[in-house]
């Protein structure tokens, strides 16, 4: 069984905005956009998440969300196959895989969740350039 983490920066302040997940599709991160708006569009402004261009940040199925959040939520996409350097969370996901143990064994998932949001809420507060990738 695996265990996902949605995630994003926020640019300015640097915090690391994420959602642990049984496995990442697009329901999962209809959710995640939905907690994310709950959270930002308090300031009034706009919501970009600057994105790869995977399949699931293309899904139709995100239409409906995208259209209830009209004018306030978009994803801004990265060229493709070289935008990886661009977007600050990839180089927070090999840090995490590493402060987690990528490639380690856990004894069952309830671990590795445990595990992997101890790492998480460590690096919460922690600006996201301060890391060294």
């Amino acid at each position: 069984m695996l265990l996902s983490v949605i995630g994003a920066v926020q640019y300015g302040t640097s915090k690391v905005f994420y959602k642990i997940v049984p496995h990442f599709d697009a329901q999962e991160l209809r959710q995640y956009l939905h907690q994310g708006m709950a959270a930002f569009s308090k300031t009034g402004k706009e919501v970009v998440l600057v994105v790869d261009r995977s399949g699931l940040h293309r899904a139709h199925k995100l239409d409906a969300t995208f259209d209830h959040y009209q004018d306030k939520l978009r994803f801004h996409f990265l060229p493709a196959h070289c935008g990886h350097h661009l977007n600050p969370i990839e180089g927070f996901w090999r840090v995490m895989q590493d402060a987690i143990g990528a490639g380690r064994c856990f004894s069952d998932l309830s671990q590795l969740y445990k595990r992997t949001r101890q790492v998480l809420m460590a690096h919460q507060e922690r600006p996201i350039y301060e890391f060294h990738w």
